[in-house]
């Protein structure tokens, strides 16, 4: 295997791609490299530039941990993990309930009954009720899915992030019930900055002057044979970022319907005002149900 120049180098790069036998693996690898060999020849990648690209990769790694998530930061920071959900899930429209993962969902969240608290330790901010619906494709409930929930405090943090906070704090997992609904109470989500200082997305972020804040969101995930799994995050509308996600996952039809409510709560007197409250659907397709691996412990 000689070379001769950059063009025959492609060649034989990609002829011995062909030669895997899955043929998924096969297609990637191959387009993987096509795309690659054709981004260093339109930007004439330097070879600075190609060692630092390399020790930059290097680093996404070395600085993800069983708490944080270098990688997947950077893939939404890049509109990639947006991109694979599009993809995976359709072009958009009410109905597409899909969102990325998000570099923060734990495996085992408690178990807790519907209409059951978030909250593991004392945490500030407005009280929040959230009601759920899911449905599947014809509009029809889902009974006995699982939906796992878990968002950040008003100070921005996830509990796996802060000392301060109770382990599983503001996570919980949930069954509906035979109207395919679920319900819980914690406090409204705060938006809050992505981990920038002395990471490599934060330095992506200054070189471009990008802010680094992420609008107040819910995750859920859904999972129940016979559907595939769904991952998705519901948007607050009265962020401040809503238009200007720094992952780019705001779609029209994650934005939650939040109301804001001066008078006391019924069912929870003795919640201060204001109060929050956001009932949502979403919607399941038929499909296998997967967990995915977890980003962090």
């Amino acid at each position: 295997m000689i070379i001769s120049n950059d063009r025959e180098l492609t060649d034989q790069v990609l002829a011995v791609m062909r030669r895997t036998s899955d043929p998924r693996l096969r297609e990637i690898l191959e387009t993987l490299v096509r795309h690659l060999h054709e981004f260093v020849r339109e930007v004439t990648l330097t070879e600075d530039e190609f060692r630092a690209a390399t020790a930059l990769v290097a680093r996404l790694g070395q600085l993800t941990t069983a708490t944080h998530n270098e990688v997947v930061l950077m893939a939404g920071s890049l509109g990639i993990a947006p991109l694979v959900v599009l993809l995976n899930n359709g072009a958009g429209g009410a109905r597409n309930s899909a969102s990325m993962l998000g570099p923060f969902w734990r495996r085992h969240s408690p178990r807790t009954g519907n209409g059951g608290s978030l909250l593991r330790s004392p945490t500030p901010g407005p009280r929040f009720l959230f009601t759920g619906h899911v449905v599947d494709r014809r509009g029809q409930p889902v009974a006995g899915a699982d939906v796992d929930i878990w968002h950040s405090s008003t100070t921005g943090l996830y509990e796996n992030q802060d000392p301060e906070q109770a382990e599983m704090n503001l996570r919980g997992l949930f069954t509906t019930d035979d109207a395919g609904t679920f319900q819980f109470t914690s406090v409204k989500p705060a938006g809050y900055p992505i981990p920038t200082d002395g990471y490599v997305v934060g330095e992506l972020l200054r070189a471009q002057g990008r802010h680094c804040f992420r609008p107040a969101h819910v995750h859920l995930m859904v999972y129940k044979p016979g559907y595939k799994t769904l991952i998705s995050q519901i948007y607050m509308p009265d962020d401040p970022h809503i238009e200007d996600d720094v992952q780019f996952g705001v779609r029209r039809e994650l934005i939650a319907d939040l109301v804001r409510h001066d008078e006391p709560a019924p069912a929870h007197p003795e919640w201060d005002t204001p109060w929050y409250s956001v009932e949502h659907t979403v919607y399941l397709d038929a499909g296998e149900a997967t967990l995915p691996l977890a980003p962090i412990k």
